[in-house]
């Protein structure tokens, strides 16, 4: 907070303390996500700035095509000096769609370019359930 320099003895360098070690208000790491439909599939856009394709695994379970991405820290060259600020993300995060019982590995195909994983999802016609005749039986 900024006070007067009549109760800081220094506020131009208690100004840049606020401004670099104030606490994040809108931290957003979440996977933001475009959805779109089309006639024989649906196209789903995730941003994920900052990441690798290794960083990437996507998962087909019980219906749920699940994404996940995990983004480790590595320090490979030392810098001198300490940081001020640190809002580069590094962690694991994960979402999933609910895409049908039907859908198959087969029927899913994913690409990575400039920080975007596009998933294209084909669409799978619910198969009808067949309604089994029963008779019964006459003596």
């Amino acid at each position: 907070m900024l006070l007067p320099a009549l109760f800081k003895n220094n506020s131009f360098e208690d100004m840049f303390d606020d401004f670099f070690n104030a606490p994040m208000r809108s931290r957003n790491v979440a996977m933001n996500a475009d959805v779109q439909e089309f006639d024989d599939h649906y196209e789903i856009d995730l941003q994920l700035p900052g990441y690798n394709k290794d960083d990437i695994k996507a998962d087909l379970k019980n219906g749920y095509l699940t994404v996940s991405a995990v983004k480790n820290e590595t320090h490979e060259d030392k810098k001198e000096g300490r940081y001020l600020r640190r809002e580069c993300y590094y962690g694991q995060m994960q979402r999933s769609f609910y895409v049908g019982d039907e859908t198959e590995y087969e029927d899913i195909h994913a690409g990575f370019e400039n920080g975007i994983l596009k998933l294209s999802v084909a669409k799978k016609d619910k198969k009808p359930e067949v309604e089994e005749k029963k008779y019964i039986t006459i003596e």
